[in-house]
């Protein structure tokens, strides 16, 4: 797949970047670059290879999973400009 002029002028129009016409030959030869490291990647096998998060294997340490208030509500309320007791007052935005 490669790109010409045309396109690179419509992705630019799309994501609202305003290039000069003059960049738009180096713009070309860069994204078909770009588009053939991707094309190279299509060739890899790699129908063997297991689904990773992490390129290190970690094992994360395991907690109950245990619903709380935090503990500490009075702390997070007591900047709020009208706290009600525990909670936020917040103007009424529907009528």
């Amino acid at each position: 797949m490669s790109v010409d002029k045309e396109t690179v002028r419509k992705i630019a129009r799309l994501a609202r970047i305003a290039e000069p016409e003059e960049r738009l030959d180096g713009l070309v030869s860069e994204l078909n670059t770009i588009l053939t490291w991707v094309e190279q990647l299509n060739e890899v096998d790699v129908g063997d290879a297991m689904p990773m998060s992490s390129a290190v294997e970690v094992s994360l340490p395991m907690r109950e999973d245990k619903i709380t208030d935090g503990g500490y509500a009075e702390k997070i309320v007591q900047n709020a400009p009208e706290p009600q007791g525990r909670y936020f007052s917040v103007p009424k935005v529907v009528e």
